[in-house]
């Protein structure tokens, strides 16, 4: 299990590059205001977004804050293919996305005219990391036959070096429709989304070795206790989860998908094996269940200390007040870089369309 140590208010976190070489950056512990405080802050950031034709868009793994203040303003709250989308179509002139980095960019690179702002720009993701431009790039020169496949869990510049970027919730029809024109694959950076993919469909993929610090963590023999002493919950899972997971689950998804099962499938409770912060919305839509989080460790399945991302968790109502008032912590991409990764993100939402697959659409959940 990974350790997350903590010092001068900010955690490190090891994270993965190829090669089992391990790195570290620091996560901020973000202030948390008390009840009166956030009644003052949650009134003045609703004033600023009006104010500054801004919009909030939120994903299900930052603080139900801001998930409820997204809701409350006619933002968005959904997974990142979907905030990718409703930041593309709304016409608000500033953009504010609570989650991390490469979400940030992405909106940025779908709106270069609008300006993009975020409560915190340190707020990175392991899978980001891990991928950086220089080995990528490296890895593409030496298989040039090869369609470029990256997650949307990179940086401006590796998905300007790609062919398709794709999130959770398309990257299985792609690599399919890919597969079925006889394409062989790179994908990046997710391995364990990779292999599952791959196991899917059968494709040809060469896959980098990336993982999610959270994922990751989630344990199989843990997990089938829980299920055994559970056997009425139904189990949902990320497919960014190792693969000894996923053969627990009932459900393999991204969020939106895993948010869906909740509200279809004959179950009254839920093993959820993804981030903790989307349970809140989770519960929202159905009060009337329970839900219970997988566990990453522990005899007795018992340890569930590394559920949630540390660099989600750095977006919170203070921070958000702070970049509405002063202007701070605003995205930019390089133009020519932007003008290049918008097209495999642009070829990702033209096939959604095209296989009508589900999204919130603007002024939903």
């Amino acid at each position: 299990m990974k350790e997350f140590s903590e010092q001068n208010g900010a955690r490190s976190i090891p994270y993965e590059h190829p090669g089992h070489v391990i790195s570290t950056a620091r996560a901020k512990i973000p202030h948390e205001p008390n009840p009166d405080e956030k009644i003052i802050l949650v009134k003045r950031i609703k004033q600023l977004l009006k104010q500054q034709d801004a919009v909030l868009v939120a994903h299900y793994y930052v603080h139900p804050d801001l998930q409820d203040l997204a809701d409350e303003t006619g933002g968005c709250v959904s997974d990142s293919l979907d905030m990718a989308n409703f930041g593309y179509q709304h016409p608000a002139k500033t953009i504010v996305v609570a989650g991390v980095r490469f979400m940030g960019e992405t909106a940025k690179i779908l709106n270069p005219e609008k300006r993009v702002l975020m409560p915190d720009l340190e707020a990175e993701c392991s899978l980001d990391l891990g991928c950086p431009i220089g080995e990528f790039s490296d890895m593409c020169d030496a298989h040039p036959d090869r369609t470029v496949v990256v997650y949307a869990n990179t940086s401006a510049e590796v998905k300007a070096r790609a062919d398709w970027v794709v999130t959770s919730s398309i990257a299985l029809p792609i690599v399919q429709h890919l597969k079925a024109r006889g394409e062989k694959i790179l994908w990046a950076p997710d391995r364990h989304l990779g292999n599952y993919i791959q196991q899917q469909t059968g494709a040809d993929m060469l896959i980098w070795q990336g993982s999610c610090v959270v994922h990751e963590e989630f344990k199989a023999r843990e997990l089938a206790e829980m299920k055994a002493r559970n056997p009425d919950a139904k189990v949902l899972v990320h497919p960014e989860s190792p693969l000894s997971v996923i053969q627990l689950a009932d459900v393999v998804g991204s969020t939106t998908q895993l948010i869906k099962a909740t509200r279809t499938l004959d179950a009254s409770k839920f093993i959820v094996a993804t981030d903790n912060g989307i349970l809140h919305r989770m519960k929202q839509l159905s009060p009337e269940k329970k839900f219970l989080e997988a566990p990453t460790a522990g005899t007795g399945a018992t340890c569930i200390s590394c559920n949630h991302c540390p660099w989600m968790a750095m977006n919170g109502l203070v921070n958000l007040a702070q970049v509405l008032e002063n202007g701070i912590n605003e995205i930019h991409v390089d133009p020519e870089i932007g003008r290049r990764a918008r097209i495999p993100i642009m070829r990702m939402l033209d096939f959604a369309r095209q296989i009508s697959l589900p999204t919130s659409g603007i002024g939903n959940a």
